[in-house]
Order: structure tokens, then C-alpha cells, then sequence
């Protein structure tokens, strides 16, 4: 009997180990990225911009019995069963915890792209409704894009939203079960590379129309820890057609987490992204009347450095620019309110104070790397399969940066929610912290970056989670920062994620300075 049960014991051991192993996998071996381009020769570009619904198109009415925005099946809650297959057809919504169970779609998700072609080079940046994208799920992407697409490089920057369905993993049913929908997840990697080629086939002869208001967005942005420093500023690329005069599309840069809907939201949604873009696109609306102008096109809404915790709080007041409203529950009047003033911001700003750029070339940088995952928490997911994480070694992430300059503009992709100290500067050594070093992500990225508009892509080809300043680390009692242990290293993959990666940028920034 002993005999057996050591045998049952020694086979569920080497069967977890073999479960565990494969989801450790390298699931793309000998991947990697190494791009040096350079492009001393400017001449007038093409762009094409392109804007592909991801919606998931079918889920099933629950009734939340306690109004609790959680399906609890135990505690009373129950689904009609439309289709008859005995199971709950959902979409589990990321950000705000398990368990929360779309009821509907208030807008559409979308994959907005924009493709830049300047003879030598096409690159194309999408953005995508989503809370994050794996870089794992970023190389599918870009393996099965079509050759005849000609993409030299691909970007996807994920917007964010936290009322959009989990893409990671962790915001399922309970905390050991994923959240992903595998069918939603194949139709958008389809939708991405279809969004990428409708936009190469609409490339037009173009120029550029760069601007920025770096104050104003601090307006609907607030800060949840110490050191209050944002990254509020509003950086904008209108893309214009040579020939008709129209614009082709918009690119708008700010840092903030679209989670204005807040935690009891059930419906699926961009967040202030959708009131945002409609607002450039179409124009800014009191009721039916048009109060400004929209550059039409197609607009990209691309976060920044949100870590911090850059967000509109569910206790954050955003006045309606329109009627004498103020707005501190969540809603979606707060998130309407807060894209009609952003709206009116950009498109202001955009009028006023633009620099117009008729020639320009590409001249880009990127690169893959490793960080090691120190997380204990993040480690398990891997472990077990929630979070398929893109590992090239035993607890280490493959993940990549790139860093690319057109005429007066600079952009710089971070994988993740960098706090944005490091980005713009400020940060903290302050006594007691957890690492008696000083800071060592030193100077600010954005002052080694050359050009007068200076774009910090957050989420970009990855979700690494939290990217903090090491010397600001908090988990150690006391803490520094406040009470509790700090939500962003609790969501962060380790204390050396922020110093590596930083190290990783500069290199980048100071290659491409010198070409």
C-alpha cells in the first residue's frame, strides 16, 4: 500500500513538473530582434491609417443579484443559457479583479493602425483596445503578417482599458482560472493584421503636422502615491494627404489608465479613448450641436508612462466642459466629460501650435532582451498557465524597446506602466527605503531624447507590469509610501526591472542620437 501510494505521489510530481515545464516553455526559441536603421536622405512619405473593430460579438445576460459587478454563482447570481450548452458564455473583464463578467458592449474595441513609409523603410503602429498584450502573442502577430505587406517593423501598443476583456490571464472566473477567451484572442491577432493591411493599402503621399501641450491634461489626471509626478502632456502627430489637403489620421500621446468607468462598469468598453477619438475624428458635440470641429481621419489614442498610479480615480471630479456638472462617480457622463475636454484640448492645440514636417525619413532602433521574473506571485501564474509570458530561461521574460525619430519627433516604446520619474525625472531616495542605493535610472529618459516632440509609448509589445525606480522600492516594513504594501510592486515582475530596462533605453536613445 505504501509502495503504491509513494508511486501515485513520484507520478502526480513528475506529471505537475511536465505541466509546469510546458507552460515555462520558450514559445517562440531563437526569437529575437535586432534593427539599426538609418535614413540621412528625407523625402516626402506615404502614410495609411486603418480602424478594425475587435469587439466580442456574443455573451449571455447574468443577473448580479447583490449588484456586487461579480458572478457569484454561490451567492445567488445565474445566467440564461441562450445558446443551450449547459455553460456560462462570457467575457471576463480585466483589471478590477476576478470574477467580473461582461452584461454587454457600450462601444466598440478597436485595432487602429498607421503605417509610415518613407521609401527605405514601412513601419506600422497599431493600438489596440486591450489591458495588455503579451510579447509572445506580438511575434504571432508579426509572423503571420502577410509578406507582400512589406513591414519592416511592427508596433502594438495596448491602450489599456481596463472594461475591455482579459488578454493576460489573470482576471478570470477566480484567481487560478485565465481569463482569456482562446476564440476572442485568435480574432484579434486576425483583426490586428487585418487592421495592418487595410492600412498599407490606403498609404498616400503625406506630411506631418506636429504639436503638444504639455499642461493642460493634468486637468481630468490624478496621482495615487508619492512622488506626485506625471506624465500629463498632450503630444499629437496629424498626418495629412499631400494631394487632398485632408487629414489621414491623428496620433495622440497622454498617460493616463482608461478606468474612469471604474470597477462596477459591466460593459465592454475603450473607456475615454472612445469619447477621445470621436471627439478629433468627428468633432466635439453639445447635445446635437457642433461646438468644435473634428480633424477627421483616424485617430490612435496611445498611453504613456502610467505607473504611479496615473488615473482618473473613482473619487477624481472631471468638470463637463459644457453644462455646470461636476462628475465623481463613475459613469460614462464622467467619461464623456473627460474626452469632450481632451478633445477640445488636442483639437485646440493642434490649430494653434503646429509644426509642419514635409519630408522626414525613419531612422529606428529595436531590440529584444531578457528581465528576470523575481515576482513569487507572477512566477505561479506562469507556472500553472495563466500568464504565458514569452521566457527564453528559466524565469526570465523575453521582452522588447525601440526607438525611432521622424524630422522634429522622437518615440521611445517602453513594455509596460513605467512610473514616470523615470521618464521626466523626480525620483526619490528617501531614508528607510528598501535599497540603500540612489537613483539609478538617471537622467530622464526624455532628456536624452533629441527633437522637440518627444513621444513615450507605455504597453508597447509587452505588459511587464509596474516598471518602478528601485529606490523608491516598497515592500519592506516600514513602509515609506504609505500603510499597506504598495499595489505597484505587488504587480510589478521585480526590484530590477526598472534599473535593467532603463539601461536598455538609454542604449537605444544614445545609439540613435549618434546615427
Amino acid at each position: 500500500m505504501r509502495k503504491t501510494l509513494r508511486a501515485l505521489f513520484v507520478m502526480l510530481v513528475i506529471l505537475l513538473f511536465l505541466f509546469g515545464y510546458n507552460n515555462l516553455r520558450d514559445r517562440n526559441p531563437g526569437y529575437h530582434v535586432d534593427l539599426t536603421i538609418v535614413n540621412k536622405k528625407p523625402s516626402v512619405m506615404r502614410a495609411g491609417f486603418a480602424a478594425v473593430a475587435i469587439t466580442p460579438e456574443y455573451m449571455e445576460p447574468w443577473n448580479d443579484v447583490d449588484g456586487n459587478a461579480r458572478y457569484e454563482p454561490k451567492k445567488g447570481d445565474t445566467y440564461v443559457d441562450l445558446n443551450g450548452n449547459g455553460a456560462f458564455d462570457t467575457y471576463w473583464i480585466a483589471g478590477f479583479g476576478n470574477g467580473v463578467a461582461a452584461q454587454g458592449v457600450h462601444d466598440d474595441l478597436w485595432a487602429r493602425t498607421m503605417v509610415l513609409d518613407d521609401g527605405k523603410t514601412r513601419l506600422a503602429l497599431v493600438a489596440v483596445d486591450v489591458i495588455g498584450m503579451f510579447h509572445s502573442t506580438v511575434v504571432d502577430i508579426r509572423e503571420s503578417l502577410p509578406d507582400e505587406a512589406g513591414i519592416t517593423y511592427l508596433v502594438i501598443a495596448s491602450t489599456h482599458t481596463h472594461a475591455a476583456p482579459d488578454l493576460l490571464g489573470l482576471w478570470g472566473a477566480s484567481p487560478l482560472k485565465s481569463g482569456v477567451n482562446t476564440e476572442w484572442e485568435e480574432h484579434v491577432k486576425k483583426r490586428v493584421v487585418e487592421s495592418v493591411v487595410e492600412a498599407v493599402s490606403r498609404l498616400r503621399p503625406a506630411y506631418f503636422r506636429f504639436s503638444k501641450n504639455l499642461t493642460e491634461g493634468i486637468v481630468t489626471l490624478d496621482d495615487t502615491r508619492e512622488p506626485r509626478i506625471y506624465d500629463e502632456g498632450l503630444r499629437m502627430m496629424q498626418v495629412v494627404d499631400v494631394e487632398t489637403s485632408e487629414t489621414l489620421g491623428t496620433l495622440i500621446q497622454w498617460a493616463n489608465h482608461p478606468e474612469t468607468l471604474w470597477g462596477k462598469n459591466l460593459l465592454i468598453s475603450s473607456d475615454f479613448p472612445h469619447y477621445l477619438r470621436e471627439a478629433v475624428e468627428k468633432g466635439v458635440y453639445r447635445g446635437d450641436s457642433l461646438v468644435r470641429k473634428g480633424a477627421g481621419g483616424v485617430a490612435l489614442y496611445l498611453n504613456g508612462a502610467v505607473g504611479g498610479l496615473m488615473t482618473t480615480h473613482a473619487s477624481s471630479k472631471v468638470k463637463d466642459p459644457f453644462r455646470d456638472t461636476v462628475y465623481v462617480e463613475p459613469s460614462f457622463d464622467k467619461a464623456r466629460a473627460q474626452g469632450d475636454t481632451l478633445g477640445l484640448i488636442v483639437l485646440r492645440t493642434m490649430k494653434d501650435n503646429p509644426v509642419e514636417v514635409r519630408e522626414g525619413g525613419i531612422n529606428l532602433r529595436a531590440r529584444t532582451f531578457t528581465l528576470p521574473i523575481k515576482n513569487k506571485l507572477f512566477r505561479l501564474a506562469a507556472f500553472i498557465g495563466l500568464m504565458k509570458g514569452d521566457m527564453s530561461g528559466w524565469m526570465r521574460k523575453r521582452t522588447e524597446a525601440a526607438a525611432w525619430s521622424i524630422g522634429p519627433a522622437g518615440f521611445l516604446t517602453f513594455p509596460g506602466e513605467l512610473y514616470p520619474e523615470i521618464l521626466n525625472g523626480g525620483i526619490e531616495a528617501l531614508p528607510g527605503r528598501d535599497f540603500e542605493v540612489e537613483p539609478l535610472e538617471v537622467p530622464p529618459l526624455r532628456e536624452l531624447m533629441l527633437g522637440d516632440f518627444r513621444f513615450g509609448i507605455g504597453l508597447a509589445n509587452d505588459e511587464v507590469g509596474y516598471i518602478i525606480p528601485k529606490s523608491q522600492w516598497d515592500v519592506k516594513r516600514p513602509y515609506i509610501y504609505r500603510d499597506s504594501p504598495c499595489y505597484g510592486e505587488e504587480n510589478s515582475l521585480g526590484p530590477e526591472t526598472a534599473p535593467l530596462l532603463y539601461n536598455e533605453l538609454r542604449l537605444l536613445l544614445e545609439e540613435l542620437n549618434n546615427d
